[in-house]
């Protein structure tokens, strides 16, 4: 893997396809009664500028923002310090294509938490795997 001068590390990025219509898909990724359902409870409003937290468990309370908000096409956000999450869409007849990408990764950089980005992103990248097909089975059901 090829590092520039920062340490960057690549983007996460995760596609699937899901037999669901995106306005479906568009509830489960945009709002927080559809977040909480497949990724972790929040108070997530779909406004841009709106401050929120994920509720990671062990880790507390994450603070995040919304940067980004296209319905049905496009939602970001900002996770912690360093990270967005976007959730991207495309309809696809009665299907949707759907991409998540969770990008600001550094070799240099640590989580609040003090661990390095570089294993905490290969257990993400596993992490986003099984979420994103949890989130087909709760958008197809």
């Amino acid at each position: 893997m090829t590092h520039d001068m920062q340490g960057t590390l690549p983007p996460i990025k995760r596609t699937m396809v899901f037999q669901a219509p995106i306005q479906k898909v568009w509830e489960a990724v945009a709002t927080s009664e559809g977040i909480a359902a497949w990724f972790m409870p929040n108070d997530f409003l779909p406004v841009e500028g709106h401050e929120f937290h994920l509720n990671a468990g062990q880790f507390g309370m994450s603070p995040c923002k919304v940067t980004e908000v296209d319905p049905p096409n496009r939602v970001s956000f900002n996770w912690g310090k360093d990270w967005t999450i976007t959730f991207e869409l495309k309809e696809q007849g009665d299907q949707t294509e759907f991409t998540l990408t969770h990008d600001g990764w550094s070799a240099d950089k640590v989580t609040e938490f003090g661990a390095p980005h570089a294993p905490i992103r290969d257990n993400m990248n596993q992490g986003w795997e099984k979420l994103v097909q949890t989130l087909g089975k709760y958008v197809e059901a």
